[in-house]
């Protein structure tokens, strides 16, 4: 475990605003944000009230119907509100490493690729059109032309998650706005401070206010806004069972719904284990293995699990894990000290009943020690429920067929790593896996930001990667035309 490399702590704590009709404003109530490696209190987080979350929409509505933006408009703010994130780089990473425990390489990975998306949303922004309709195609049309419309939807409400505060929080925003829609925003409270900054970025950047909202709580605030009618999509990245909830509040509203997630990556009898090895162990650990396409569980092909499972378990062991502002920590604490708890009792539940720990050591705080597994159980927790820590478990198979039967034998569905040569086989993987995504010869966790990326079955449904997105954020609408 790496030292306790500490930063110094004010007995002043900062309070994190909301934003409302182009206001940072502050609430009667508070909540307290940790810095989850000493949990400590590292700022106080301004809640609003039931009264302040309907004049938040109220004004989000106003402003929309104001707006006049066009599309080049709104694609220069996208593009300028990626320059201002870049020069907010030192802060954006400061706080998340503070905030949600990342290390400074997963801090500045989020941070880039927040820039990324922006850019992309940018792009879309300028491009967004309706299609030709061949209406002279039937019977008593001629004359008579026919096409359709890319037109906003209205506000959008966004509730995003703790573990991507930067990137997941710019696929909801960036093509959002980029649709011509106004965007209420209600962040994880565990990551409040890289929302605001960005919220900031896009007012400097010369958004109208009013079209950017920041509301933080908890679910009583997503309550609220289900309760708000003039809302009409919600964006949420989360749990399943939380997006259900969601589904069933927001009824004839529409919805995009990124939920859990058991994530498989699958080594085959051929696989080249020089080139997977590496990136198994970036996509199980980065984070805190806190991604929802982080692997779970890794199937190795019988012939060579021994293998496989020694090479494993010296590279886990030589991970470094501790405070993320140490430059040396790879991996650092989950979000909290109850979720730490949680993800050691699945382990040591697993090791009663059987399963060997290859590497892993004891929890210290929300700190968990990088854990290997083998011969788990099936039916326990850490197999059959999302783990969202730094734990992989091995288990073997023989035939593709067996790898491909187990995947689909989970209720979940967002992508799954394949690593192969046989085009057979890659073929056979992605005709049958009942999955979002499938990286031949790379991880579950591997993502492009233009890419479509989303799931299926109990994963959720909808698209992210902005020219995507932006089509589900906007409406289409049908113009015919006779001369």
């Amino acid at each position: 475990m790496s030292g306790e490399a500490g930063r110094p702590v004010s007995d002043q704590l900062t309070t994190i605003p909301f934003l409302m009709a182009g206001v940072w404003t502050t609430g009667q109530h508070h909540r307290t944000v940790l810095d989850k490696f000493h949990l400590h209190p590292c700022a106080t987080l301004s809640l609003p009230s039931r009264e302040q979350v309907h004049e938040a929409i109220v004004a989000a509505e106003k402003a929309f119907r104001s707006s006049r933006l066009t599309a080049h408009e709104r694609g220069a703010i996208l593009g300028r509100t990626a320059d201002r994130l870049e020069q907010l780089g030192p802060s954006l990473i400061q706080s998340l490493q503070q905030e949600a425990g990342f290390t400074e390489s997963d801090a500045r990975g989020e941070w880039r690729r927040c820039i990324q998306t922006f850019q992309l949303a940018a792009e879309e922004a300028r491009r967004l059109v309706g299609d030709m309709v061949a209406i002279e195609g039937a019977p008593q049309q001629a004359g008579r032309l026919g096409f359709t419309l890319r037109v906003p939807l209205g506000i959008v409400c966004a509730i995003t998650p703790f573990n991507a505060p930067l990137n997941t929080v710019a696929h909801k925003v960036g093509p959002a706005l980029a649709a011509g829609n106004a965007v209420v925003l209600k962040p994880s409270s565990h990551t409040p401070t890289a929302a605001n900054l960005m919220a900031q970025a896009l007012l400097d950047a010369g958004l109208p206010s009013g079209l950017i909202t920041v509301l933080h709580g908890g679910a009583e605030v997503s309550q609220w806004l289900l309760d708000e009618p003039k809302i009409r999509f919600y964006a949420f990245t989360g749990s399943t069972e939380v997006g259900l909830a969601i589904q069933q509040r927001a009824g004839l509203r529409r919805t995009q719904m990124e939920l859990g997630s058991i994530a498989f990556t699958v080594l085959a009898q051929d696989a080249d284990l020089d080139r997977a090895l590496p990136k198994i162990i970036n996509a199980g650990y980065r984070k805190a293995g806190q991604v929802c396409t982080s692997i779970q569980i890794l199937l190795v092909h019988k012939s060579i699990q021994s293998l496989v499972e020694s090479r494993l378990a010296a590279l886990v062991s030589a991970l470094t894990y501790g405070d993320p502002f140490d430059p040396e920590t790879v991996v650092g604490p989950v979000i909290s000290e109850t979720e730490a708890e949680r993800i050691e009792r699945w382990i040591d539940e697993a090791i009663d009943a059987g399963a060997t720990r290859l590497a892993g050591g004891d929890r210290k705080g929300a700190v968990i020690a990088p854990t290997l597994l083998t011969g788990v159980d099936r039916r326990l927790s850490i197999s059959c429920q999302e783990v969202f820590g730094p734990v992989i478990s091995i288990e073997s198979f023989d035939q593709t067929a067996e790898a491909i039967a187990r995947i689909n034998d989970t209720p979940f569905g967002l992508a799954t790593g394949w690593f192969t040569n046989r085009l057979d086989d890659a073929l056979a993987a992605a005709r049958e896996l009942e999955v979002g995504g499938i990286h031949i010869n790379e991880t579950s966790s591997s993502r492009v930001d233009l890419m479509p990326y989303g799931g299926s079955k109990a994963s959720g449904f909808g698209r992210e990667g902005p020219h995507h997105a932006i089509r589900e954020m906007s409406e289409e609408r049908l113009v015919t035309l006779l001369a």
